[in-house]
């Protein structure tokens, strides 16, 4: 009798998309919350997680339970509906970029190729989940990692690449001829 009841769980949506599986997720950092009732402490959770596709996108996000796993997979739905693009130049940043939040602030440099990624904790996460390979990062003031990661994410933001910019200031671009090869 129980097969022909319908089933009581959540049904998949058939227009919804698809989960991308070529995202990387990084926890950046885990707080351990305690809250002291009658019975002793009960703990909970939060998480901040940066997600990226190594192309260009990149987000963050934070959530909160009493499991960490939990949290965890809080923080990285919120950083996949985050997700912005940041404009490459090759394998680094087309050019100086600096951002702000709260305390947090960061300094990003373009650096020349074999460099590698000269940073440290939230900035570093960023910069690895958007797919920059050299780059040189400054972290300056607040050492809160939540404002950190939200001030890197506010430097790649204002980066625009060489062609956005001249078409910004009206010049027409001209596509390059390919040569053929007989």
């Amino acid at each position: 009798m129980a097969e022909n009841r319908p089933s009581r769980g959540r049904r998949e949506r058939a227009d919804k998309p698809k989960e991308q599986s070529d995202l990387v997720e990084k926890v950046v950092f885990i707080n351990r919350c305690a809250k002291v009732v009658k019975g002793g402490r009960r703990f909970s959770f939060s998480a901040l997680i940066v997600t990226g596709d190594k192309a260009g996108r990149v987000g963050c996000g934070f959530g909160k339970a009493n499991e960490v796993s939990e949290a965890i997979r809080k923080a990285g739905e919120s950083a996949k509906k985050a997700m912005v693009k940041v404009a490459l130049s090759a394998n680094t940043i087309p050019h100086e970029a600096y951002g702000e939040f709260g305390g947090g602030k960061v300094l990003l440099k373009p650096a020349s190729a074999g460099t590698g990624v000269i940073a440290g904790g939230g900035v570093r996460a960023v910069i690895e989940a958007a797919g920059i390979r050299d780059v040189l990062a400054k972290s300056m003031g607040s050492s809160n990692h939540a404002n950190v990661v939200k001030a890197t994410l506010s430097a790649l933001e204002q980066l625009r690449s060489r062609e956005d910019r001249l078409r910004d200031r009206g010049f027409q671009i001209k596509p390059k001829a390919v040569a053929a090869v007989v």
